[in-house]
């Protein structure tokens, strides 16, 4: 299905307030309501919509450390890779996970209640035997620019 300028724009506008009434999003996509509730539900049956979600304020709820860790893997066979990455998707403070070129294989982003805490899940990754050579730790200090939402209509729109 290809989408067009409207389906984008719904696209972006629910990805910056999922919550908002088909009506409220009806007008802030120059539609009827009618027409944006149908592309709406057929934006989420084609897949283009995976969920919705609530954004927490990690720091009212406590302390907490997030690092970004560069991994180089020992080997670079296809078994390597998904031993590695079955592995790293049981860990919860993992919160995301990047395939990427260049010096190293993987970035990953964890969220940890500490250094410590990140220090053990680290030295429990390296002790699995899941194919990691070597690691290089990045903790984030302070976040000035965090956005949730995607430029959609800057990468997609007419």
């Amino acid at each position: 299905m290809k989408l067009d300028r409207i389906d984008i724009n719904i696209l972006s506008e629910l990805q910056k307030n999922g919550r908002m009434t088909n009506v409220e999003l009806a007008e802030r996509v120059h539609l009827s309501p009618s027409p944006c509730l149908t592309r709406t539900k057929r934006l989420q049956d084609e897949g283009y919509i995976v969920g919705y979600s609530a954004h927490i304020d990690l720091a009212r709820l406590g302390e907490a450390l997030t690092v970004f860790t560069e991994v180089t893997l020992k080997n670079h066979r296809q078994a390597d890779f998904a031993r590695f990455l079955a592995a790293i998707s049981k860990v919860d403070n993992i919160v995301e996970c990047h395939l990427v070129s260049g010096g190293y294989d993987y970035l990953l982003k964890f969220v940890t209640r500490g250094i410590s805490d990140y220090q053990e899940v680290m030295e429990r990754l390296t002790d699995m035997d899941i194919g990691i050579d070597k690691y290089f730790s990045y903790v984030v200090l302070k976040s000035p620019i965090t956005r949730y939402h995607l430029p959609l209509t800057n990468l997609f729109g007419e």
